[in-house]
């Protein structure tokens, strides 16, 4: 299991979270943020950090955003990372 960010983090990328996470999990490109799975330790410091409420551990993604889940793992394999 791992966080996914969703539909409410286009367009905002406020990127609040980024700072929480202690592995440097997220990548991005010009619409949103994005959580790599196989680098994600799902210790959900990133949640509460998020000003739109878009990142929710992988079992608990609404239905209508269930779509996001493989679009982080995809994504986050094309983008380069937030942190750099």
């Amino acid at each position: 299991m791992a966080m996914v960010v969703t539909q409410p983090c286009i367009g905002c990328k406020d990127k609040a979270c980024l700072p929480a996470c202690p592995v440097e999990c997220f990548h991005e490109d010009d619409t949103m943020v994005y959580i790599d799975p196989d680098e994600c330790i799902d210790c959900g410091a990133c949640v509460p950090e998020c000003p739109t409420e878009a990142i929710f551990y992988e079992d608990d993604v609404p239905d209508q955003w269930k779509s996001f889940i493989e679009l982080n793992v995809t994504k986050s394999a094309e983008c380069p990372s937030a942190n750099e």
